[in-house]
């Protein structure tokens, strides 16, 4: 499947390691990647995209002392990695001293990693790529005739490997892959002026045979489409709001960047000094575990090489670690988490956590809103203020009334995670995040 094997991205990584310290390097670092890809789009049962990429890369980052510079290039002749070690050893002589710069220690790096399975090829070719697709968006049109048009169906299969190396003596890399179907219909009722909405579903994973069936991922997708139909707009109040389950991983997606090391150490982060203090509530803890077989958020080690463990970020309400990578580490005078790259595989989880799915949790909110789709980028994270437009449903007795449409939800980020009075049980992975729907005791939507 690639053109180069794991045993000649070793050779090319300790070529350029030699040639870094050959012009004098203290340490350095080199990477070397390569991969392919496979997108095709039908809309309205015709191909409208077909994408095939083939990409390959080799980056090195060289050290004189606490100087670092870096440089890459797809080209692996043996001339164009000594120009390119060159290249990053005078950007290093003319870049300011920063005494965090260099690599991760020694003793930090995963001397042995686990095969934590995260390669599974799927064997598809264009023609059976725009068939899974016609699938997905066919079986989305069978569902009513309201539904005649979509932004398209789309199918995906990425395979990549990769190896790194640093001047301590690492040597590591794996091969992965990602895969995903996607639907996206849209719904119509009325005539000449026609009211229109659109909503989307998706299915992901790094095993082909683990993708939802593409009928399923269309049909879903057009009933969403349909349930948006006849939207209304309410009045400003205060009420329960419940964020649905892809959007509540987002929600933990701001949680993750508020304890994260450069928001910590440039002082930007509305979760300043907030190790062993409460973050959510005491019925609410967050996992990481990176040593899941197969997931998506999964590695036996960080973008440095520093080894993964599993771990609790957040107890019983009460923030445990953050995410760190050796930079930030030395900048905030910690030590790394393992998080050069991002989080790893997160698992939210409460013990108010109903039976029952959604449906649950929507009698235990009784009255509010649940909100499917946010717009807009209103979050400052420097200060938690949290304002952004959403779309969603009234809820009364439990049970979903009519769609809302024109809506700006708002509150404060500290206060919003502070005030989770249910997770529900309708988990769902999304990238790094698993979570289910969050249940916030109360918010301003703000309407007409």
């Amino acid at each position: 499947m690639f053109t180069y094997s794991s045993s000649q991205f070793q050779e090319i990584i300790n070529f350029m390691l030699k040639e870094a310290k050959r012009r004098g390097a203290s340490d350095a670092v080199a990477e070397i990647s390569e991969g392919q890809g496979l997108s095709v789009t039908v809309r309205k049962g015709e191909v409208e995209t077909i994408e095939q990429s083939l990409d390959k890369q080799v980056g090195v980052t060289v050290f004189l002392g606490h100087h670092r510079g870096n440089a890459s290039t797809s080209d692996f002749s043996k001339e164009s990695l000594k120009a390119t070690v060159d290249a990053a050893y005078h950007i290093a002589q003319h870049t300011a001293e920063d005494a965090c710069a260099g690599p991760a220690e020694a003793e930090l790096l995963e001397k042995n990693p686990m095969d934590l399975d995260l390669f599974h090829p799927w064997n598809i070719d264009a023609a059976g790529a725009v068939e899974i697709a016609r699938i997905a968006e066919g079986a989305a049109f069978s569902v009513s005739k309201q539904i005649q048009n979509s932004d398209g169906a789309s199918v995906s299969a990425h395979h990549a490997h990769f190896m790194m190396g640093t001047s301590h003596g690492f040597m590591g890399g794996y091969p992965f892959s990602r895969h995903y179907i996607s639907c996206a219909p849209i719904a119509s009722v009325g005539g000449k002026n026609a009211h229109m909405q659109r909503d989307d579903w998706y299915s992901s994973s790094r095993l082909p045979q683990e993708l939802a069936d593409p009928a399923a991922i269309g049909k879903y997708a057009a009933q969403r489409a349909l349930s948006r139909l006849k939207a209304r707009s309410i009045t400003t109040r205060r009420c329960p709001v419940i964020f649905e389950a892809p959007l509540a991983a987002g929600l933990l997606g701001g949680l993750v960047q508020a304890v994260s090391g450069g928001a910590l150490y440039r002082r930007s982060s509305f979760l300043l000094d907030s190790l062993g203090k409460q973050v959510l509530p005491k019925h609410v803890s967050l996992f990481e575990n990176p040593h899941l077989k197969a997931m998506t958020g999964s590695a036996p080690f960080d973008e440095e090489g520093v080894k993964t463990t599993a771990r609790t970020v957040v107890d019983k309400g009460i923030l445990e670690g953050y995410f760190l990578s050796t930079y930030s580490a030395r900048k905030l005078g910690m030590k790394t988490t393992g998080n050069a790259g991002g989080s790893h595989h997160l698992t939210l989880q409460s013990k108010k956590t109903p039976k029952g799915g959604l449906t649950a949790l929507l009698k235990e909110m009784g009255t509010g809103l649940l909100v499917t789709e946010l717009m807009g980028q209103g979050v400052n994270y420097v200060t938690g203020d949290y304002s952004r437009g959403a779309f969603g449903y009234w809820v009364e007795n439990g049970e979903i009334q009519y769609p809302v449409e024109e809506v700006t939800i708002a509150g404060n980020l500290r206060d919003m995670l502070l005030d989770i009075e249910m997770i529900g049980s309708d988990t769902l992975i999304r990238g790094t995040k698993e979570t289910g729907s969050i249940l916030i005791g109360s918010m301003t939507v703000g309407g007409k």
